[in-house]
């Protein structure tokens, strides 16, 4: 890839999951008025009233699907949309904000690992050592430089809903992989979320909504359509977009990005205090996203020197 467009598509990824990192602020002012299921079926219904004619606007000739293909879609959407946030919103709920945040800190791991074995995707020393800058960088942030934090933690059933959390992101990312072979991220995200919604639909009716509509407050619905709007449309066609033109395991670095984002809009919305731990977290995640993703564009500096030398 030509290094003019590999930064651009390193910069969608970039607002992809800075947008991610919003999606703390709105979800913490929308569970006032609404309960988890609720919230995310809500924001991703909202999500496919925009997708599906952005879909048909936008894609030309697109593949007919198999059987094989929607069997494919569905899992995408039980994994990254339905299972997903249901485990992120109940981690939130019931669990400390530094464990649940520690554990989607260690998706990019998980991700990493199931490119090379799944996709055959090419591990380098280079993307390693700028996955491990990025999570200390963001370990850093969350813990807010206390590292001895993390040793009081204990195994609690909560737990298995954070490392269901965590399995399904990878999956998704995983599995993208393989869909986008054929088709298009916008195609891809399209189909995805329309599954996941479905998914969440009867998730959502058990915690009767509609007994919460009258009391719910015009900030909440301005939260979720937010959260439909850049989070989910915006957000995962990019982030596929990215994961299709330089692979999972490369673009999962740039999730280490979503708490620096979360952190710096908690300080400019709800006037949280910026701490001296966070600017060395951010520093140590940004560094970690450039040596992490650099190894490709030097390399075919060298090969270009050695071609014309």
């Amino acid at each position: 890839m030509e290094r003019k467009k590999q930064w651009v598509v390193y910069g969608m990824l970039t607002v992809a999951t800075s947008t991610w990192g919003s999606a703390f602020i709105a979800g913490k002012i929308a569970i006032e008025s609404f309960e988890p299921a609720t919230i995310s079926f809500l924001r991703f219904f909202g999500a496919v009233l925009l997708l599906f004619p952005i879909m048909w606007l936008v894609e030309k000739d697109i593949p007919k699907p198999t059987r094989k293909d929607w069997g494919m879609f569905a899992l995408l959407g039980l994994t990254g949309i339905a299972i997903y946030n249901i485990c992120f919103f109940l981690a939130s709920k019931h669990a400390p904000v530094i464990k649940s945040s520690l554990f989607i800190a260690a998706n990019p791991m998980l991700i990493m690992l199931l490119s090379g074995i799944v996709l055959k995707e090419t591990i380098t020393k280079r993307n390693i050592i700028g996955l491990l800058f990025a999570f200390a960088g963001v370990v850093t942030i969350i813990t807010e430089g206390n590292i001895m934090a993390l040793v009081r933690f204990q195994f609690e059933p909560i737990d298995f809903i954070l490392l269901g959390a965590v399995i399904t992101w990878a999956l998704y990312s995983v599995l993208g992989r393989i869909v986008l072979r054929k088709y298009s991220s916008i195609v891809s995200t399209t189909y995805a979320v329309g599954f996941g919604t479905l998914f969440l639909l009867p998730f959502s009716l058990f915690e009767k909504p509609w007994e919460h509509v009258a009391a719910s407050t015009w900030s909440a619905w301005l939260a979720i359509a937010h959260m439909s709007v850049f989070v989910t449309v915006l957000g995962f066609i990019l982030y596929y977009y990215g994961i299709q033109k330089i692979g999972a395991a490369k673009a999962s670095i740039f999730i280490n990005v979503m708490p620096v984002s979360a952190v710096l809009m908690a300080t400019i919305f709800l006037g949280e205090k910026l701490t001296v731990a966070t600017i060395i977290g951010a520093f140590f995640v940004l560094s970690g996203v450039y040596v992490g993703t650099s190894v490709k564009r030097r390399k075919e500096g060298h090969i270009k020197h050695a071609k014309t030398g």
